[in-house]
């Protein structure tokens, strides 16, 4: 690669500090721009909804030290929104005037909260968390305490549940499904998770849905489709996100459920490539495009996109991985499991010391291990060896997890 061509990365988040970083390990020695619209330097988001939000820390979680962007030359245009991409041209519009012309373009740009769409929804105590801003903001409103309404218990929900019941807010958790994290873990573990709330003092509404909210000139109640009135001192909606793809859009790149790229996450224009919460990539283990909106996807993905970037042999191949922090429940969960026909546990459940396997024809498609450590990367082997493995083997806490790779399945 020419010493005088130009790398740009639209998005600085996670993936795209990533990227930037193995670029330069890769040995890019060219222009390296990284282009953000937030004030911030790039962040990791785990933290925003667990200790960051709760002040148990006051560094906030930057993915770098704040002189690593100079001292490798790495241009950090930070409040820089992009406006649009002329991929045919290889340029990048910047908001407010300019062009930037790239040889390679990485597009990271993220994910954003869906929105609700109800009366009182523009009233003031509303909020939701996508930024260090919203985080200190959120973080802020819980330290005044007073009780919370938190609509939607997926992985934000839930986490920023927890995390204000621990600072001292009432919290009431409103879910239009029967359970907690259902859609993403099934009802077996949802009810666990459930329980989990409940036993740390957070009210959990089930198949309960926003009508509207009432106050001013800020929230003071939230009602519900049912004709529930619930008193609120300020809201935090979780209700999902949805993949930042409008400049990829109207650049005419193929978007379905995110930037659609190829296992080294290229597009199909020439010389543009796509990373993180964003991109919709095709995973060789899975056969299939998959768009993973957790931490370590991010982390991963970016180094894959600076070999790719560079014309160097780059496959994302990574079985997914995620984790959660709620009260004294830590759980880590590896694999992919959109159905599945059994669930078999491992372990003390009651306790919430366990570990919980998605098994489709007997085969383990995903498995969270739940105040249980040091197993993942033996989850992770069953994933990938897709044998067929007795259930009450499995189940068994006496047989080695490392064992029944290689054994034969019984009835």
């Amino acid at each position: 690669m020419p010493a005088e061509s130009t790398f740009v990365i639209a998005g600085a988040g996670l993936a795209a500090a990533r990227a930037a970083e193995a670029l330069r390990e890769e040995g890019f020695d060219g222009r390296l721009v990284l282009i953000g619209a937030e004030p911030e330097r790039p962040y990791e988001r785990p933290p925003l909804s667990k200790e960051y939000l709760r002040g148990e820390t006051e560094d906030a979680p930057y993915v770098h030290p704040e002189g690593f962007y100079r001292d490798n030359g790495i241009e950090l245009l930070t409040s820089t929104p992009v406006a649009g991409i002329e991929a045919g041209d290889g340029e990048l519009v910047i908001d407010g005037g300019g062009r930037l012309a790239y040889e390679r373009l990485l597009i990271a740009t993220g994910a954003e909260p869906r929105r609700l769409d109800v009366p009182g929804a523009d009233l003031e105590g509303i909020h939701y968390l996508r930024t260090l801003a919203d985080s200190d903001e959120i973080g802020a409103r819980i330290e005044r305490g007073g009780h919370l309404v938190v609509v939607g218990s997926g992985w934000i929900g839930a986490e920023i549940a927890a995390s204000a019941h621990q600072r001292g807010c009432e919290v009431t958790m409103i879910e239009r499904s029967s359970l907690p994290l259902e859609r993403v873990l099934g009802p077996e573990v949802g009810r666990i998770y459930r329980d989990l709330h409940r036993a740390n003092g957070v009210e959990f509404l089930p198949e309960t849905t926003v009508a509207s909210f009432e106050g001013g000139p800020s929230v003071e109640r939230v009602l519900t489709r049912d004709g529930a009135r619930i008193d609120a001192d300020f809201v935090v909606v979780g209700i999902g996100v949805m993949p930042r793809t409008g400049l990829a859009e109207a650049a005419g790149l193929p978007v379905d459920n995110g930037i659609l790229v190829d296992a080294g996450l290229r597009t199909e224009a020439e010389n543009v490539f796509a990373a993180g919460d964003v991109a919709n990539a095709f995973h060789p283990f899975y056969g299939r495009r998959l768009r993973v909106e957790h931490w370590a996807n991010a982390e991963r993905q970016g180094p894959v996109a600076a070999r790719a970037m560079l014309g160097k042999d780059a496959t994302y191949e990574e079985i997914p991985y995620f984790f959660s922090d709620q009260y004294d429940g830590g759980m880590e969960y590896v694999g992919y499991a959109t159905e599945w026909d059994q669930v078999v546990f491992r372990g003390d459940v009651a306790g919430r010391e366990l570990i919980a396997f998605w098994l489709s024809d007997r085969r383990v498609v995903a498995g969270m291990n739940m105040n249980v450590w040091d197993v993942s990367d033996q989850i992770r082997d069953l994933v990938l060896s897709r044998q067929q493995l007795d259930p009450g083997a499995l189940a068994d806490p006496e047989v080695p997890l490392g064992e029944l790779i290689g054994a034969s399945a019984t009835e």
